[in-house]
């Protein structure tokens, strides 16, 4: 963990960032990530859940859902899945890592141009929009990990999901998926590449 100055560079994904732009992120204020695995609801356009969706659709026959309901069947347990792994994750950093910055309120960001474009290659992959690549001057704590370490995405018991959460957070070791989270204040210092020009 430092608490240097640090530069670094980020995907931005959600809402463009300008040049001069100041974020501070502390304990209290949670990001996209929060937002995305703990606040979303996935509802069908009768604005049942997924367990009202089940209970109504399930007979002793089986259970058949028409594809509105079974998309969201598949969004609510991807969802649910991976906020099950971030709270893992935190857990064990409250627990043994307290000094880290949280998943849950940091800006995920990388130390170099290269490892962004693995990012990006990702991202990329799983058509999810970039709108711009920026360089970012850091005031506040860092933690590298590797995001392959994360916990999976699988049905293993949650003690091995917990020792999976220790690996990640012992640090960035093999350097596959390297992402740096960073806590602070946080300033854009250089657009990169902007893609929606």
């Amino acid at each position: 963990m430092n608490e240097n100055e640090l530069y670094v560079y980020h995907l931005v994904t959600r809402k463009k960032m300008t040049l001069g732009q100041i974020i501070r992120f502390d304990n209290k204020q949670k990001n996209t990530l929060y937002h995305f695995f703990f606040e979303r609801e996935q509802l069908n356009v009768k604005g049942e859940d997924f367990f009202q969706i089940l209970q109504e659709n399930y007979s002793n026959e089986g259970l058949y859902l028409n594809k509105e309901n079974a998309d969201v069947a598949i969004n609510y347990t991807s969802q649910t899945i991976r906020a099950i792994r971030e709270v893992i994750v935190e857990m064990v950093r409250l627990q043994e890592y307290p000094q880290y910055p949280s998943r849950l309120s940091c800006l995920y960001t990388t130390k170099t141009y290269e490892d962004v474009m693995k990012w990006k290659e990702l991202f990329d992959s799983y058509n999810r929009e970039i709108l711009q690549i920026v360089k970012l001057r850091v005031h506040g704590k860092s933690f590298e990990g590797d995001g392959n370490l994360l916990p999976k995405e699988d049905g293993v018991p949650f003690s091995r999901k917990i020792e999976q959460a220790r690996e990640y957070w012992e640090g960035n070791v093999k350097n596959d998926l390297s992402e740096l989270l960073i806590d602070g204040k946080v300033e854009v210092v250089e657009i990169v590449e902007d893609f929606t020009a």
